[in-house]
């Protein structure tokens, strides 16, 4: 049995955690979406002949920041 909503405040606050659920669901789905588009483009630009350790200095990042990026995406690619 769940506990009834009992006063306007709590309806209230019930209607922000919707919309709070909402979206961090949508901003979930926009962070997968933009982490294929970062492995995309660090496959194209290890296909033209770059190296993790030169991608890893343009972002600042280490190499095995990057081996985790392309490890990330290749798990959500199959998801």
């Amino acid at each position: 049995m769940s506990k009834p909503i009992e006063t306007s405040e709590q309806a209230e606050l019930i209607a922000r955690l919707k919309e709070v659920r909402a979206q961090a669901i949508e901003h979930a789905r926009i962070a997968q979406d933009l982490a294929r588009e970062r492995r995309r483009i660090m496959e194209q630009l290890l296909g033209e002949g770059f190296n993790q350790a030169d991608l890893a200095r343009e972002l600042g990042v280490t190499r095995q920041a990057i081996q985790k990026m392309m490890s990330v995406g290749r798990k959500n690619s199959h998801a």
